[in-house]
């Protein structure tokens, strides 16, 4: 059971750039395997003559990959652009209208389903489509609704990046700069947000139904997923704001700062079962400060330690009021390079941890959030220990 071409990876690199910067699909192809039991899941670019593979999840060993070609006029996607419809065959050979089709006979499979991706302007960009070579059950409600939400969320994406690039050219245009960054700002926090919004609606009315083992594992990957995609929209957000809306706007009060600490403490230290965290806070006087930008501070930092630590070695917390507010994270672990330290805070930049998340945004942040507050953001790094420190004076009593 293999492809037969593989010859689309230059013409259609930007369509398979744009769908490897969407954090959600490879959660999403592991999902629809794990659901379905379908070995091969993939995401292609179909065009009137063209079908070319974006991202693929293969456990079967069909031998496409991002890039990978098949002849569009012997693909089953090929008639799904034409009717716009979805197609789900349990069983080839019990299937009146396909069991006597080209396509199943020449790529082995007895299980297919195929769900189109359409635009906001309503064209047809592609499928979300998998293939086994073993009978499933595909063609029921459950299975096809959630294929449809992940198109719909695919699509949500596709449509907001082609606004993001339409707008990052636009921006050249000084006469128009000012409303391009409002609206780019807008597109990123109503057109990212708003799909996202509607799976989390759904994995939360299916973790109040009652579920197997299987499908409680199934909403938990779901769930993480939107988790992070959640986290990687706020830091463009913010990176946005810092970059294009003349900085990130900070909101102080007096309101206790520690409880807001603390959280974000026990929310990482719940997500890191296996790390040990230790927070020590006093914090004696009121601190005039965003609660929420400086609890984004702590939790970018934090999250920092927890992924560069030497896993097994503490991450120390600390946090207090001595003539000016201090809040330092610490790890364990090997020097950050002289290299690495002249760019530390500057936007995407990533350290070298093998299957590192994220933009590389997260110290930007911490910088933009500390400057915004007047304070600054300190690192010192040995050959034993990191320790980052944001300082902020605090008004006289």
């Amino acid at each position: 059971m293999t492809a037969i071409e593989s010859c689309g990876e230059q013409e259609f690199r930007p369509d398979i750039e744009i769908i490897e910067s969407i954090a959600a699909i490879p959660s999403i192809l592991t999902v629809v395997s794990r659901v379905t039991g379908m070995g091969f899941s993939a995401v292609a670019r179909v065009t009137p003559d063209r079908w070319v593979c974006l991202a693929a999840n293969d456990e079967i060993g069909f031998g496409l990959k991002p890039g990978g070609e098949l002849k569009v006029e012997t693909t089953i996607c090929h008639q799904i652009r034409q009717s716009g419809c979805e197609v789900a065959i349990d069983h080839v050979g019990e299937d009146e209208v396909y069991r006597n089709h080209q396509t199943p006979a020449m790529y082995g499979f007895q299980s297919y389903i195929s769900v189109p991706i359409i635009l906001k302007d309503g064209s047809f960009y592609g499928t979300l489509c998998a293939i086994d070579p073993e009978p499933a059950k595909l063609n029921n409600p459950g299975i096809i609704g959630m294929f449809r939400l992940f198109a719909e969320l695919i699509a949500g994406h596709l449509d907001t990046a082609r606004r993001l690039v339409t707008a990052e050219a636009s921006l050249l245009d000084a006469r128009t700069t000012a409303e391009l960054r409002e609206q780019f700002i807008a597109v990123l926090g109503h057109d990212l947000r708003n799909p996202l919004a509607s799976i989390t609606a759904g994995v939360r009315v299916l973790q109040r139904t009652p579920l197997d083992d299987k499908a409680k594992t199934i909403t938990e990957l779901m769930q993480n997923s939107v988790t992070r995609m959640a986290a990687l929209i706020d830091d463009v957000m913010d990176f946005a704001r810092a970059r294009l809306g003349g900085g990130i706007a900070v909101t102080r009060s007096s309101e206790a700062l520690e409880p807001a600490l603390r959280q974000v403490v026990d929310e990482l230290q719940a997500a890191h079962p296996d790390r040990v965290i230790q927070a020590e806070f006093a914090i004696l006087r009121p601190v005039l400060a965003d609660r929420e930008r400086v609890a984004r501070l702590l939790s970018n930092l934090l999250g920092n330690a927890l992924t560069y630590g030497t896993p097994g070695t503490p991450v120390e917390v600390r946090a207090a009021t001595n003539g000016a507010f201090e809040l330092s994270v610490e790890n364990r672990g090997p020097t950050i390079p002289p290299a690495t330290m002249e760019r530390l805070f500057a936007p995407f930049t990533r350290g070298a941890v093998a299957d590192q998340k994220g933009l590389g945004l997260g110290l930007y942040i911490v910088s933009q959030i500390a400057r915004a507050h007047g304070g600054t953001i300190d690192v010192t790094s040995t050959d034993d220990v990191t320790c980052f420190t944001f300082r902020m004076p605090l008004p006289a009593v």
